[in-house]
C-alpha cells in the first residue's frame, strides 16, 4: 500500500529525488522496556500511573494489538532485531545466542549504521548478557558507577541500593559461584524481589541510565550524521527495586488480584511456565508450579503487583525525562520515537508470575510510535501487528530500502490510515524445556492469533536438529467470549471443522497473513 501525497510531503526527508547524502534523515530513539505488558493508561489500564507514556501516546500512534514472536526475552529480541522469526534465528530460549548461531546476520543498528547513522546502545536491547558489540558504533554504554570490569557480567536488573542487602547478596553470590562458576548474571540474580528506598531516581539503575542517555544525546546531536539510540530499560523486570515515591503511588489493597488464578481448563500440563524466575528470589524458593495448587498468599500477591506497577511508573518518569531532553536539545521534531515491550507478563493470572507461555497475556505487548509530521496524532489502531514489523517500518520511515528477506511487514501505511484492513494473523512460538515441564518432556508450541481466536499446536521438539516431532496437543481459545483464555475448546466436537481450518492457516504462515497490497 502506498502512502498518500500528503504523507509523502510530511516525510519530505525521504523524498527519492534527493541524493542520499543530502537528505536530512530523522534520528531514531528506540526505547525498549523489559517485561512491559500494556500496563499503561493509554491502553485502558485505569490503575497505572503513566502520565508521560500517556502524553506520548496522544502525540503518536498506539498499536493496541501487537504481539511478540516469543513470550521470553532472548528469542523475542533476537527476532525483532534481526527481522527474522525464531525458527529462522534458531533462538528458542534464554541461553541461545543469535550471534553464535548466525555470525553474519545484519541487525537493525548495523543496517542503520551502513546507511549513515551513528548507533549507540544503552541498557538492555539484545538480551542482558549479550550486548552484541559489533552492532553498534558505541556499544553497551553504562553509567560510570556500574562500569567496573567486575560488573560487566552482571545485569542491570541485579543491583540494589540498601547496603545490607548488597552484602547479603554478595555472600549468596560467592557461595553459588563456588558450586558452579558459570552462572546467569554471574550469580548476582539473587536477593529480595522488591526494594523501596527513599532516594533520588538516579540511585537506581534505570535512573542512572537515563542521566547517561541525556549526556549521550547532548554529545551525539552535535555530530553531522543522524543518530540511532537504543535505550533499554530493565524495569519492570524483577526485582521490583525502585524509589519509594513510586511505590507510594499505589495502595496495594486497591489493586485487583487476578480473577483467573488457575491453569486453563483443558490445556496440556506443559503450557504454563514453572514460576522458576520468581523462585530465584529470597522468600520464594519454596513456591510450587502453577499447576501444583500452590497459591501465593494474598498480601504477598498484592505487594508483587504493587511492585510491578511501581516499576512501570518509575520507567514512565525516566522516559518523560528523555522526551523533555530531546525537546531541550531542539531535535525532538526530527526524531522518530518508538517504545515497546518485549513480551507480556502475568500477575497471578493462570496462578502464575512472570512470562514464558504462548498465552495472550505473555505475548501481547505495547508498541507506540511518533514520527516527524505525525498524522492522526493520538490515534489507536486495532490492526494486528508484530514486534518483527519494527525493523522494516523504521527503515521505510528513514528512507532506506527494506531488504527482501525481512519476515515482518512495514506498518507505515497504518500511520496514514490506522483503521484499514491489515494482517489476518500474528504468530508466536514457545520452546518448553524438560526442566520446566511436569512430565519432563520437550515441546514446541506454535501459536497463531486472529482478531477473534487464538490457536496453538504443540509438538515434541528435537532441539539439536531444530525440528518438530510427534504432534502432541492443540489449544483453541475464543477471544470474544473468553478473552482471558480460561477454557481450551479445541477438543469440543463443534470445533472440529474450525480446528482443521485454523491448522491450515497456521501452517500457511506469516506470508499468507500479510495485508493485501
Amino acid at each position: 500500500m502506498r502512502l498518500s501525497i500528503s504523507l509523502l510531503l510530511i516525510f519530505l526527508f525521504v523524498a527519492c529525488s534527493a541524493p542520499e547524502n543530502d537528505r536530512k534523515r530523522p534520528n531514531i530513539l528506540f526505547v525498549s522496556i523489559d517485561d512491559l505488558k500494556p500496563t499503561i493508561g493509554a491502553y485502558g489500564d485505569r490503575y497505572a500511573v503513566t502520565p508521560h507514556l500517556d502524553e506520548f501516546a496522544s502525540t503518536g500512534l498506539t498499536f493496541l494489538r501487537t504481539y511478540s514472536q516469543a513470550g521470553v526475552c532472548a528469542p523475542s529480541r533476537a527476532s525483532l532485531m534481526t527481522g527474522l522469526r525464531p525458527d529462522s534465528t534458531r533462538v528458542w530460549h534464554l541461553g541461545d545466542k543469535f550471534r553464535e548461531l548466525m555470525p553474519n546476520v545484519v541487525t537493525m543498528p548495523q543496517y542503520f549504521d551502513k546507511h549513515g547513522y551513528h548507533t549507540v546502545s544503552i541498557g538492555k536491547i539484545f538480551h542482558n548478557y549479550m550486548p552484541d558489540s559489533i552492532s553498534w558504533d558505541e556499544p553497551d554504554l553504562r553509567p560510570p558507577q556500574y562500569s567496573a570490569p567486575e560488573m560487566h557480567k552482571r545485569d542491570g536488573e541485579t543491583f540494589y541500593v540498601n547496603e545490607e542487602t548488597n552484602q547479603l547478596q554478595k555472600i549468596a553470590r560467592d557461595s553459588l559461584v563456588k558450586l558452579r562458576p558459570v552462572r546467569y548474571a554471574d550469580g548476582w540474580n539473587n536477593g529480595p524481589v522488591w526494594e523501596w528506598e527513599d532516594v533520588h531516581d538516579s540511585l537506581y539503575y534505570d535512573g542512572a541510565q537515563t542521566e547517561l542517555a541525556k549526556r549521550t544525546l547532548t554529545r551525539i546531536t552535535k555530530r553531522n550524521e543522524p543518530f540511532y539510540l537504543g535505550m533499554g530499560y530493565f524495569r519492570p523486570h524483577m526485582p521490583f527495586t525502585v524509589p519509594k515515591k513510586y511505590w507510594d503511588l499505589y495502595d496495594p489493597d486497591e489493586l485487583p488480584l487476578a480473577k483467573n488464578d488457575f491453569h486453563p481448563e483443558g490445556a496440556p500440563v506443559w503450557t504454563m511456565n514453572s514460576n522458576y524466575e520468581l523462585r530465584h528470589y529470597n522468600g520464594f524458593h519454596h513456591i510450587g508450579t502453577p499447576i501444583s495448587g500452590f497459591k501465593i498468599p494474598e498480601d504477598t500477591a498484592r505487594l508483587l503487583k504493587q511492585g510491578y506497577y511501581a516499576s512501570v511508573s518509575y520507567v514512565d518518569a525516566q522516559f518523560g525525562k528523555l522526551i523533555q531532553h530531546l525537546k531541550d536539545l531542539g531535535v525532538y521534531d526530527n526524531t522518530i520515537i518508538i517504545v515497546w515491550g518485549d513480551h507480556g507478563w502475568k500477575l497471578g493470572e493462570h496462578n502464575s508470575w512472570s512470562k514464558q507461555t504462548n498465552y495472550h497475556i505473555d505475548t501481547h505487548v505495547p508498541m507506540m510510535i511518533r514520527v516527524p509530521g505525525q498524522q492522526n496524532a493520538g490515534a489507536k489502531t486495532e490492526s494486528l501487528t508484530e514486534l518483527i514489523d519494527m525493523f522494516p517500518s523504521l527503515l521505510e520511515l528513514a528512507g532506506i530500502d527494506v531488504p527482501d528477506y525481512m519476515q515482518g511487514t512495514s506498518f507505515v501505511p497504518l500511520l496514514e490510515n490506522p483503521y484499514q484492513d491489515w494482517k489476518t494473523a500474528a504468530f508466536s512460538q514457545f520452546h518448553r524445556r524438560p526442566q520446566h515441564t511436569p512430565d519432563k518432556g520437550r515441546y514446541m508450541g506454535y501459536s497463531m492469533k486472529t482478531t477473534t481466536q487464538h490457536y496453538i499446536e504443540w509438538y515434541e521438539w528435537d532441539h539439536i536438529k531444530g525440528e518438530k516431532g510427534e504432534f502432541k496437543a492443540v489449544e483453541l481459545y475464543d477471544l470474544i467470549i473468553d478473552p482471558d483464555e480460561n477454557r481450551n475448546i479445541a477438543n469440543e466436537p463443534t470445533q472440529k471443522e474450525n480446528v482443521a481450518a485454523l491448522s491450515k492457516k497456521l501452517w500457511r504462515g506469516w506470508r499468507a497473513a500479510r495485508p493485501q497490497q
